[in-house]
């Protein structure tokens, strides 16, 4: 397969809610029960290393989810805690976590948007944001964090969040993602909580990396990772020149661009789509690619600037 062919989504994910899976040495996953549109089978919990080690995103609140990763590290020392982002998927269950073993918190910092709120719209976003959330350390781009037997690299990665981060373990040539990038779908970016623009600026970071296997905050591991994001740069501009193209034919509302936009969605991905296609239209807007009248929020009204050569 060239880097020019479209890759394929994996929706092949049978790990159970509670078990803990060795999925490659060093690195154990356990799912929490929590399945929904949003988050495929449910929010992924990763454990890094063996004796002393690293808990990455310890999921919503949910005591047996709790119970599952404190009973999968019984006899070894939790060091770290580690925090991808702060959406109520991944972070609430952090409290309990640090809790019952004392590690140390690190993040990038608190829950925060990637723009102020217009005044004419409210936050709306897939999962809600945990704006509790405190780390301990705040981590900036290429910090290191280590433990016995393993190093990881902080990698901010905004967009899905403003505040997303990714851990990179680079001798393994492997990265937990997050959100960021996952092999069952496409990553969800609802202004004001996501950035399109930090979106996409991020995709290609990553492309100028080494690691090439990814764990995602849901669904299964990414095998040929920079591949597979330089395929989602591509689906993402192949939105963007739909959405221009329904525009092309005339002016239209949000609802109206992902009917054309999005054949055969489902119901309850409508909204979701919705906030993608805004994240799409804020970036057109700033380019003067697109215009509104007011602010570009998920009520607006857009049309093309100039015709399309």
């Amino acid at each position: 397969m060239s880097d020019n062919e479209d890759m394929p989504f994996n929706r092949d994910f049978p790990l159970a809610p509670g078990v803990v899976e060795e999925v490659v040495p060093g690195v154990r996953r356990v799912l929490c029960n929590n399945p929904s549109a949003f988050t495929f089978t449910g929010s992924v919990t990763y454990i890094v290393g063996r004796g002393n080690v690293a808990i990455i995103d310890p999921g919503p609140v949910n005591e047996d989810h709790a119970r599952a990763v404190l009973d999968a590290v019984r006899g070894e020392t939790v060091t770290h805690i580690l925090l991808t982002h702060t959406h109520n998927d991944h972070s609430p269950g952090t409290a309990r976590l640090k809790e019952a073993t004392g590690a140390t918190v690190y993040a990038e910092g608190p829950h925060r948007a990637s723009r102020p709120a217009y005044a004419s719209e409210t936050r709306a976003t897939e999962s809600g944001g945990d704006w509790d959330f405190r780390p301990d350390v705040t981590l900036k781009d290429g910090d290191i964090i280590e433990g016995d037997g393993w190093r990881l690299e902080a990698v901010t990665t905004p967009g899905h969040t403003a505040n997303h981060m990714a851990f990179a373990w680079p001798e393994r040539k492997l990265m937990f993602i997050g959100d960021h990038v996952m092999g069952w779908s496409t990553s969800i970016v609802a202004p004001p909580d996501g950035s399109m623009v930090d979106y996409m600026a991020s995709l290609e970071k990553l492309t100028h990396r080494d690691e090439q296997l990814y764990f995602s905050g849901h669904g299964p591991e990414i095998p040929d990772a920079v591949r597979f994001v330089k395929f989602l740069i591509r689906h993402r501009k192949a939105r963007e020149a739909s959405i221009l193209h329904r525009l092309s034919k005339g002016q239209a509302d949000i609802p109206t661009i992902v009917r054309a936009s999005y054949i055969g969605l489902a119901p309850n991905l409508v909204g979701a789509a919705g906030y993608s296609v805004l994240a799409h239209l804020e970036d057109l807007v700033a380019r003067k690619v697109v215009a509104t009248d007011g602010d570009p929020v998920i009520g607006g009204t857009y049309r093309l600037v100039a015709p399309l050569a």
